[in-house]
Order: C-alpha cells, then sequence, then structure tokens
C-alpha cells in the first residue's frame, strides 16, 4: 500500500479516487471504468510531476526518509551477486546496522559495505534504524581492508540519521571507530565509490562516505547534523527544523555545486520508492561507469587522485 507524504495529498486525492473506481468495477462488471481512470491516472501523474519540481529541502527531507524507500538491502538484492556477508568487528561484536561483505557487480569482484535502516518494525529494531555501533564501524574498516590486500574496489550505500549516541557506544570509543573508518576510506589503494540512497548524516555517514567517487540520489540529504539537531542549536526550537534544512544546504543540488558531492543520480517523479527499478538501473550505470573510469590506475594514482578531491573541496567558492 502506498505511503503519502503530506505535501503528497493532490496526488493522493486522485489515487484514491481511481482506487474506489477499480473497487467499484469489481463488483459491478456493467460499470464501464476504463475512461475515467485513464484520466483520473493521467492528472495524478501531472501532479506528481509538478510537486517533484519544487521540492523544498525540508520536503527533500521527508523523501529521503520515506518508509518505503529502497534501502541497503534493496540494492544488494538488486545490483549484487553471489553475495556474501561477513559478520562481527573481531573486537567486541556485530553490529547489525551496518552490512559488509563481498559479492560480483557485473560479474566483477566487489566490497560493499552500508548502512541497512529496516522495513518494518522487527528489522528496524535489529539494524537500529540504520544508527552504527563503534564495532559496526570496525567491521566496516576490517572489510574494506580486506578488499585493498585483494586490489577490490569498494562500493558503499550511506543511509543512515547519523551514528549511535548511545552510553555504551561512547564507552566503546564511538568516535575513535568513525574516525578509524574515515582514515581507512582515505588511504585505500583501491577506487571505492560512495552512494547517499536516502540520509548521510555527520560522521556516521562520512565514515563510509569518503570515496574516491561521491553520489547522491536526487532527493537524498547530506548534513553535518539533522535539520532537527540543527533547529536545536541553532534556534533552541527543532520545530523550525524546515529553516534549518533550508539554511543547511543539505539537497544534492546545493552539495554537488559545493564540490562536496561528485554527481547526482536522477529519480523518477514520486522519489525513488514508486519506482525503484528505474533508481536501480541508473545506480548500476553509475557504478559501472565509475569502475570503467577507474580501471587500470595503479594504487598510488587512486590515492593521489582521492586525497586532491578533497582537498579541492571548497576552494572554489
Amino acid at each position: 500500500m502506498q505511503s503519502y507524504l503530506d505535501f503528497e495529498k493532490p496526488v493522493a486525492d486522485l489515487e484514491g479516487k481511481i482506487a474506489e473506481l477499480k473497487s467499484l468495477a469489481a463488483t459491478d462488471q456493467a460499470v464501464s471504468i476504463d475512461e475515467e481512470v485513464n484520466r483520473l491516472s493521467s492528472r495524478a501523474d501531472e501532479a506528481l510531476v509538478e510537486i517533484y519540481k519544487r521540492l523544498t529541502p525540508w520536503q527533500k527531507t521527508q523523501v529521503a526518509r520515506h518508509p518505503q524507500r529502497p534501502h541497503l538491502s534493496d540494492y544488494i538484492k538488486s545490483l549484487i551477486t553471489e553475495w556474501t556477508p561477513l559478520a562481527g568487528d573481531r573486537k567486541f561484536s556485530e553490529d547489525a546496522a551496518i552490512q559488509a561483505g563481498f559479492g560480483r557487480f557485473n560479474g566483477q569482484p566487489v566490497a560493499v559495505v552500508g548502512q541497512e535502516k529496516g522495513n518494518s518494525t522487527e528489522t528496524r529494531l535489529k539494524h537500529n534504524f540504520g544508527m552504527a555501533r563503534p564495532e559496526g564501524y570496525r567491521k566496516a574498516v576490517r572489510i574494506m581492508d580486506m578488499a585493498d590486500r585483494f586490489n577490490i574496489p569498494v562500493i558503499s550505500f550511506v543511509d543512515t540519521a547519523g551514528a549511535y549516541p548511545g552510553i555504551g557506544a561512547e564507552e566503546r570509543g564511538q568516535a575513535e571507530a568513525i574516525a578509524r573508518s574515515t582514515e581507512k576510506s582515505l588511504e585505500l589503494g583501491v577506487p571505492n565509490i560512495a552512494i547517499v540512497i536516502g540520509e548521510g548524516g555527520s560522521g556516521g555517514a562520512i565514515a563510509i562516505a569518503t570515496a574516491s567517487r561521491v553520489l547522491m540520489l536526487e532527493h537524498a540529504i547530506y548534513s553535518v547534523i539533522s535539520p532537527e539537531g540543527g533547529a536545536s542549536i541553532l534556534w533552541r526550537d527543532a520545530a523550525r527544523a524546515q529553516d534549518a534544512a533550508t539554511n543547511m544546504k543539505i539537497t544534492s543540488a546545493d552539495l554537488l555545486g559545493f564540490g562536496v558531492i561528485d554527481g547526482i543520480i536522477p529519480e523518477p517523479p514520486g522519489g525513488a520508492h514508486r519506482h525503484p527499478e528505474i533508481v536501480m538501473d541508473s545506480t548500476r550505470g553509475a557504478i559501472a561507469a565509475f569502475l570503467a573510469d577507474f580501471a587500470g590506475k595503479g594504487r598510488l594514482e587512486v590515492r593521489e587522485h582521492r586525497r586532491e578531491k578533497f582537498l579541492a573541496i571548497g576552494t572554489a567558492l
């Protein structure tokens, strides 16, 4: 069942009428609804295009957080074959918020690291809503280190509101684990690509998003803090999250302009959750282009390219 955001009400009304007509036709075969359904469908499609043409940063935030938006597990299922997940950080425990392992992309061996939010109450609790503890980042470091040793490219899928801020996580060195993961991402001698598929929140995102190429889905967000957190700090009022979202410049278009990211993967009208197969195809193309661009590059060249890329951020402003 389609879940609608507040600003999608015009579309929800039209699609609700379509559902009513189809229900009526199911009970009365003599009723012809094709013409009216086609007319309403066209109006709903037009309304959706118009709404998504002029999304505000806060509305994009809502789309990025949509519960039906494709998650890491969906991308792995669609893009990666022979998937072999690995568990544990070899120091403390397994953290299900970060999933990592090895598989093949278009037949080529790759390592995959990413945050999984879950798509039901049970799985969201299991994956801690995508908020990783230190052991999750230490697991990511372990997988990236293995990929580096065996000359295997790394693909990261970023989707988290931030690292888990619990007392236990802080006691076990959350900040240090994030820093180590960021350091490992920077020093890899193999190419790595990071794709922000939903929320890219704070150091929890940067830990696996410090890559040779950083892409964002069109309606994803990427920021140092959530709009609610920013509003609480700036105005001591979380209700001003909409103002914070606008002022923080968290959208893909803003970040591309600043040089923080390298490209945008377009989404169909209505967002990735309405037509996930289209987004999967676009993501596949973006990853394939990245691997082709970095094919044959030596380890020193890959490191130098990544270093120069990050040093150049902000120099043109």
